[in-house]
């Protein structure tokens, strides 16, 4: 299967029914990462769920829950990165791939600087400077 390169977020979700309609339910960091907003309108694409032997397999085998994507960085990773905002600490927020957001301490709105990722969590990860304006 070819993924669009304007994909924005994957997750998995159960569908409910509400009055005339279904509602499909978007987990809360999508929106706190920043790889959607709401309000906004957005294209939704469906793939067959996977059987319930299979989500279990891959629970216990560690990858994660089937349809959760894993971060786009690792520890260790040398990137460079631009400071779109500041958070509510005063330190830098860069978004990368899917708007996942890295924490950058010690920068400023527009700087470019190159980063070694020190974090990984689900849906942030930190990472120090290294040099100055890029």
């Amino acid at each position: 299967m070819e993924i669009s390169s304007e994909l924005l977020c994957l997750f998995s979700a159960d569908i409910s029914s509400e009055d005339d309609g279904y509602v499909v339910e978007l987990p809360r960091r999508e929106v706190e990462t920043g790889s959607v907003e709401p309000g906004k309108s957005y294209r939704v694409a469906l793939i067959s769920p996977a059987d319930d032997e299979e989500r279990e397999g891959e629970a216990s085998s560690g990858e994660g829950v089937a349809g959760e994507p894993q971060p786009p960085v690792e520890p260790g990773e040398i990137r460079y990165v631009e400071i779109e905002d500041i958070g509510k600490q005063g330190d830098g927020i860069a978004r990368v791939e899917r708007g996942y957001v890295i924490i950058v301490p010690g920068t400023e709105i527009d700087e470019r600087v190159k980063i070694e990722v020190t974090e990984v969590k689900s849906n942030f990860a930190v990472g120090e400077p290294l040099s100055e304006n890029i």
